[in-house]
Parts: C-alpha cells; sequence; structure tokens
C-alpha cells in the first residue's frame, strides 16, 4: 500500500461545448498511461451505465448523510509528495476546458494501516478470489466486464471527543478491543462492526474497502472508499448504518460525521489502457 494518496474531484463546466470537450478530455485521459492513478466517469458526458445512480442522503436524529455528486473522480498513489502534486496539475489542466477541481483530498498511510482513532480500518476486507467477486463486475459486455462501482466519503472525526471517552467505550463504538483487533463477541447492537457485518445481510454485503486518514490545518478523519460489482452491497451496509432498518445508528456517528457521499464507474483497463468503449470512446 503506498503511504501517500490524493483524491481529486470534478464537476463539469456548464459551457455549451461541454458534452464535445469532455469527450476530448476523456480521450487524452484514456490514452494517457497514468501511474498508480484510477478515473471513473459520471453522467458529465452524458452517456449511462446500467446500475449507476446518485447516491442517497439520509437524515435523522444524530444522523446526517449528504450526498455531493461530481462529474470525475481521480485517484492518485505514489510515495513522494512532489509526484503527486505534479501529477494532479497535469490532470487538472487535461481536463481544463470541460472540468473543474472541486475538492481536493490528501491522504496517508498511519502506522500499519490505521486510522486516526488508532483503530484498524478493513479488517473483515475479502481476499484473494473473494475480493475480485466482490469488486469487479463479471461481464462479457465491451467495455462493463472488469469494470467497478466505488462509493466514496469524507469522513471528519471528533478527536477530542473520541479520545475523552472511557476505553471499553471506545472499544463499544467499534466493536473491536484496540489493543489486539480482536472482535467483541459481547459488543452492543450499535457498534460498528455489527451494523456493518457483511454477512448478516441477505444476499451478503461484501465490498472491498480501501480508505486511508486525512488531516488538513484543521479538521482530521477518514477517507472510506468502497469496491463493489455493484453499489447495492455498500447501500445496505449504510441504510443499517444510519438505522433506516430498525431506527438504531451506528455508534460511530457519535464522534464522527461525513461531508461528502458520491458514487461512481470505475472503467477497466485494457491493454493498460482505460477501457471507455461501455460510453463510445
Amino acid at each position: 500500500m503506498p503511504n501517500l494518496e490524493s483524491w481529486l474531484l470534478f464537476r463539469g463546466m456548464r459551457a455549451t461545448s461541454r458534452s464535445a470537450s469532455s469527450k476530448a478530455c476523456a480521450r487524452k485521459l484514456r490514452c494517457g498511461p497514468w501511474p498508480r492513478s484510477r478515473t471513473a466517469l459520471l453522467f458529465a458526458l452524458q452517456k449511462r451505465i446500467e446500475g449507476l445512480r446518485p447516491f442517497p442522503h439520509h437524515k435523522g436524529e444524530g444522523v446526517d448523510v449528504p450526498s455531493t455528486p461530481a462529474a470525475l473522480w481521480c485517484w492518485l498513489r505514489g510515495e513522494e509528495r512532489g509526484e503527486i502534486v505534479l501529477r494532479a496539475r497535469e490532470i487538472e489542466k487535461i481536463l481544463a476546458p470541460a472540468f473543474e477541481t472541486s475538492g481536493v483530498i490528501d491522504a496517508f498511510k498511519h502506522g500499519r494501516g490505521l486510522d486516526l482513532t488508532g483503530y484498524e480500518d478493513g479488517t473483515e476486507n475479502p481476499k484473494g478470489k473473494k475480493a475480485a467477486e466482490a469488486a469487479i463486475v463479471r461481464d462479457k459486455r465491451a467495455g462493463i466486464g472488469g469494470a467497478s462501482f466505488a462509493a466514496v466519503q469524507q469522513w471528519v472525526h471528533d478527536l477530542d471527543k473520541f479520545a475523552a471517552m472511557p476505553r471499553k467505550q471506545q472499544d463499544d463504538t467499534i466493536g473491536r478491543r484496540k489493543t489486539d483487533n480482536k472482535e467483541l463477541g459481547g459488543a452492543p447492537p450499535s457498534a460498528h462492526v455489527k451494523r456493518t457485518a457483511q454477512e448478516s445481510f441477505s444476499p451478503e454485503a461484501f465490498v472491498l474497502r480501501r480508505s486511508m486518514p486525512w488531516a488538513d490545518a484543521t479538521r482530521a478523519g477518514l477517507v472510506f472508499v468502497a469496491f463493489g460489482k455493484s453499489l447495492d452491497a455498500f447501500e445496505a451496509q449504510l441504510r443499517r448504518m444510519v438505522g433506516a432498518e430498525d431506527g438504531m445508528a451506528d455508534a460511530l456517528f457519535r464522534f464522527t460525521r461525513p461531508v461528502t457521499g458520491v458514487y461512481l464507474w470505475c472503467p477497466p483497463v485494457r491493454k493498460g489502457r482505460i477501457d471507455l468503449r461501455a460510453i463510445g470512446l
């Protein structure tokens, strides 16, 4: 896992030539061998991807999950900050005729892969073939098979509030012991691992999580990314987290909140290049 990552989100420019400019930009991205980068196209190219839909907005007592649409997502990964900054600038210039940057999140690896609370994220990630089965679309249609869907959220932690909790309350909030990452058999039903136990859904709701801590001058938290062969598994987990099933919200909301939420389609790669045949490019 690289130590540094940068997420760039773009919105479509309002212009009469938007569609043509978007297609031209997409062709340039397709032809460029971007190392360790991923792009996902939404509706800016005015094409429909089966299974792609707007991110749901949930609001209730103590819970507010926003929906913040984006037209394009670029995910840059590396070991050297300067390299990532320069690659980001190059991509922004290519996209400038049709897209403008709406947000940039710089993330980093903490310890062995911990959240800033000190707990490990993604413990129950599927491995090997099971990971591919959960995250990759199986379809023989050109430009569809090998793709993936992604749910991306930026969470802002109240780290002072979390640090003020007794250790037992911290463990009960997550559902694991911080000391050894063991799942608590007697964790309360509001614990995060209880709310999102992937095998407890019908059908089972397995996703491939890929998250990293982030921080700026005043805030810090976690960028959460979940890849799936569809958006259904993540959406099932999210509905349970916000209490849509039984009125019980995930204990995470006691100290952290999402400030963004977007669904994206990640095109497959063919011969080392982004495959955009599904959208006619």
